[in-house]
């Protein structure tokens, strides 16, 4: 059995795309709201909106370009998802993960999961960057749900360090040379679109969550279900409900990602560029 009989809509989108580009990454990007100016980055880029790729879904959040962007950063080979899909706006687990299974399938075996979160732990400030550490699936779904295709990965992948300890490493090193503060957490995602109440913030509080968000989660399970490594960095946009005076907003979201866009830029830099081999 070949792809395009265990996955058609996978193989058809891994077909269109080995027709338009030559370009094979390494590693592979996840940019979330207000985070995909570091696509723009890339050197040598060839852009290719999802409109163009079979099967793969749209996003239709403010913020998210909705482009599968492919070039070099230094001499990396990288591709990056320019905006990403969520559960809440009516994609199922597996749509959600589309993207990172396609990017798995043309190369890539480093991820690099980014995304806007409220911060939980006290003393965290809106703009602080947090290095994922573990994660709570609280979305109540799960993209490996279903009959397991053998040829993405195990029937029951290990997920005991689903962002790789070197990884992490690695990018804190990266951030203490270049000056970057880097906190670390667990990251609970949520099914949303709804921000948490005060109740749940203090429940995922007591569950051990250092922030919280609408993405991820899913995404890095499929990374490693198709052995990949991972590593996830969450933009504290907000606090989350019960913690500050104002009103949460999306707007507010896309704004404080977009003022520390060029801090993450770096560290992003450093990260892809100093990666040993």
């Amino acid at each position: 059995m070949d792809l395009a009989d265990s996955s058609p809509s996978l193989g058809r989108a891994l077909e269109t795309l080995r027709a338009k580009t030559q370009k094979a990454p390494e590693i592979a990007l996840v940019l979330g709201s207000g985070l995909g100016a570091f696509a723009d980055t890339f050197v040598d880029a060839q852009s290719i909106p999802y409109t163009q790729i079979p099967g793969m879904p749209g996003s239709t959040v403010p913020g998210h370009a909705g482009r599968l962007v492919f070039g070099r950063i230094g001499a990396r080979r990288v591709v990056a998802m320019q905006g990403r899909v969520h559960l809440y706006e009516g994609h199922d687990a597996s749509a959600a993960v589309f993207g990172v299974r396609l990017m798995r399938l043309l190369g890539a075996h480093t991820f690099v999961v980014s995304n806007a979160a409220g911060g939980i732990r006290a003393g965290m400030r809106a703009g602080d960057l947090m290095l994922i550490d573990d994660h709570l699936n609280l979305t109540g779904h799960n993209c490996l749900r279903g009959p397991n295709d053998p040829l993405l990965g195990p029937r029951f992948p290990d997920m005991s360090e689903v962002y790789a300890r070197e990884l992490r490493e690695h990018a804190q090193g990266c951030a203490q040379r270049l000056g970057v503060t880097l906190t670390h957490g667990v990251y609970a995602g949520m099914l949303g679109p709804s921000y948490e109440t005060p109740a749940e913030i203090r429940m995922l509080r007591t569950l051990g969550a250092d922030a919280v968000g609408m993405s991820t989660v899913l995404e890095t399970i499929a990374a490693r279900h198709m052995q990949a490594r991972c590593l996830g960095i969450s933009c504290i946009t907000n606090l989350a409900a019960g913690m500050s005076q104002s009103a949460l907003s999306h707007d507010e979201v896309q704004d404080v990602a977009r003022a520390v866009a060029d801090e993450l830029s770096r560290l992003l830099h450093a990260v892809i560029t100093e990666l040993p081999e």
